[in-house]
């Protein structure tokens, strides 16, 4: 067990997170704009990433600094994003901002294109806060990096009987539904079988948050184009994505 060293960083430790932190970040921020996605698959996607750059990637996990630094890294950036379809077409990128349009919607706030014209003192208001509130955060939480640490020196299987304990009390509670529990336990398993394989968790994620969105916006899309699935490609940028996902 390692003692609490310094929270300084120092030059070499510096330069050897420069790259992962800019990769993450970019990577984090436009996960953040997906609907749905949000800072965790953020987490999962930078972590993912760099662990399959890196050339030391097997040691992540193990102390390796990079494995720490890029799914911080892209964690903030994944949650500012996240403001960016909210702001401009009044979708939530996640499940903080779904919370924070029933607030503006309830001050009679109409999030969208329109909202920077209409109400700009909210609009520029809300991006004032993120400066503010990361200021808040970085005077909060380095005092009690120590304390927060500190969890690690629980002992391995009393740390994850608790975390399974408190996955298993939330998801009873939210329908109450023994179902729900089972389903707990297969993508439980099928996430242990997953990393024992070697396969990455987080495209699987974000493929069952994003999947039902994406069906329901094509059925859409094809029921307003007649049928015609030209509509996905006849123009610029919406050819121009389709051949980036691809």
């Amino acid at each position: 067990r390692n003692a609490m060293g310094s929270l300084k960083l120092s030059r070499s430790e510096g330069g050897e997170i420069a790259g992962p932190m800019g990769r993450s970040s970019v990577l984090g921020f436009f996960t953040g704009v997906l609907p749905g996605a949000g800072a965790t698959i953020g987490s999962f996607l930078g972590y993912s990433m760099e662990k399959r750059i890196a050339k030391d990637g097997d040691t992540f996990g193990k102390g390796n600094i990079k494995g720490v630094a890029a799914p911080e890294a892209a964690n903030n950036p994944a949650c500012t994003g996240s403001f960016v379809p909210l702001l401009t077409l009044g979708v939530p990128g996640s499940g903080t901002t779904a919370v924070l349009l029933g607030a503006l919607l309830v001050m009679g706030v109409s999030p969208g294109p329109a909202m920077l014209v209409d109400r700009p003192d909210v609009f520029w208001g809300v991006i004032a806060s993120m400066y503010i509130g990361n200021i808040m955060l970085l005077v909060l939480n380095l005092p009690l990096i120590p304390y927060i640490a500190k969890i690690l020196e629980m002992p391995r299987p009393l740390l994850l009987s608790l975390i399974l304990i408190f996955c298993m009390v939330g998801v009873y509670g939210m329908s109450f539904s023994i179902i729900d529990l089972l389903f707990l336990l297969g993508f439980g398993l099928l996430g242990l079988g997953m990393r024992l394989f070697g396969f990455p968790a987080a495209p699987l994620i974000l493929a069952l948050i994003l999947g039902a969105i994406m069906e329901e916006s094509m059925r859409r899309a094809l029921q307003i184009s007649g049928g015609d699935w030209m509509v996905f490609i006849d123009k610029a940028i919406s050819m121009w994505l389709v051949i980036i996902a691809a």
